[in-house]
């Protein structure tokens, strides 16, 4: 298994793949009923599987207004597509130039040019090129014309085409966080470095360990106090996980993302961490007095031990 940048040499070593395209973030069910028909494609006519995925977000450059919060960071994407079982991943970059590509352009200077592939598998809503106005068609014509198979995934084979990258976007905006793991069918995850804080919490006798994500283009879910497991290493820990302004210590808060680790005491500044998410709690609350914050901490670990006693 290996991974490449659009351009090196050793891509031309790679005879006629299976190949599909897409940007594949969260590589979720739906992605994941893709990827295994590539591969099984690729066994049946003894070649090698390959995914060529995009960076940056195409929306973020076609839309540069409004880019799309991604859900897996580049690094997190290619290896849940290498652990689906794929041969190769192919890394292009994603440019206003290429957006610009006709639809037969996208096919003849990129596809065949660069891969020479044996057969294309999609998934049945695929669009590309200039205006997304290549189709299905188009892509058959063109696999005619040089010597390429398509293969297109019906709807009702990609978990009842109910899953896409933007609900759950829309799911983890609002807190849902039950349903974008179904979707993904694992925990949406946030990793970063933990940094100092105010160390409020050690204060209270709920130390925390504050999160500054690696990926500023990564979505961070909605306001509020969730159940969660914090890897440190190769090890898990059960975590009241909060992410907010604190508005009961802060007029003007800046956002925070907290993780209070249960029956843990090491000293985490600097290291690396990854935050998995599986149950919201309760939304973000202004309270009186630090007495009663604290109260409502300790009933949030006393939930979160509920909620996770069985989570292995």
């Amino acid at each position: 298994m290996a991974i490449f940048y659009l351009g090196q040499d050793a891509l031309n070593q790679i005879e006629k793949p299976v190949v599909t395209i897409g940007t594949f973030d969260g590589v979720h069910l739906g992605h994941r009923t893709i990827l295994k028909e590539v591969i099984n494609k690729a066994k049946e006519i003894g070649r090698e599987s390959m995914v060529l995925t995009f960076d940056p977000h195409p929306r973020s450059i076609i839309q540069p207004n409004a880019p799309t919060k991604i859900i897996t960071p580049l690094e997190q994407k290619l290896q849940l597509i290498l652990n689906a079982g794929i041969d190769h991943i192919v890394v292009a970059p994603f440019s206003r130039a290429f957006s610009q590509l006709s639809a037969e352009e996208y096919v003849t200077k990129f596809l065949v040019k660069e891969f020479h592939p044996a057969a294309v598998v999609i998934g049945y809503d695929h669009r590309f090129g200039h205006d997304r106005k290549g189709d299905i068609e188009l892509l058959k014509a063109q696999g005619r014309a040089f010597n390429f198979v398509v293969d297109e995934i019906p709807a009702h084979m990609i978990s009842d085409a109910a899953i896409s990258s933007t609900k759950i976007r829309e799911a983890l905006t609002h807190g849902d966080i039950a349903t974008a793991n179904q979707m993904l069918d694992r925990p949406y995850s946030l990793s970063g470095i933990v940094v100092k804080g105010e160390q409020l919490g050690r204060k209270l006798g709920y130390p925390t360990a504050n999160l500054h994500p690696h990926s500023s283009l990564q979505l961070i879910p909605a306001i509020g106090i969730y159940a969660a497991q914090v890897r440190v290493g190769s090890r898990l820990y059960n975590s009241a996980m909060s992410i907010g302004v604190r508005p009961t210590v802060a007029e003007h808060g800046a956002l925070s993302i907290e993780a209070h680790l249960l029956d843990f005491s090491d000293d985490l500044y600097g290291m690396d961490i990854e935050l998995l998410f599986h149950a919201y709690i309760r939304a973000e609350e202004k309270f009186n007095s630090l007495d009663a914050l604290k109260a409502a901490i300790a009933t949030d670990e006393q939930i979160t031990r509920s909620m996770l006693k069985n989570i292995d």
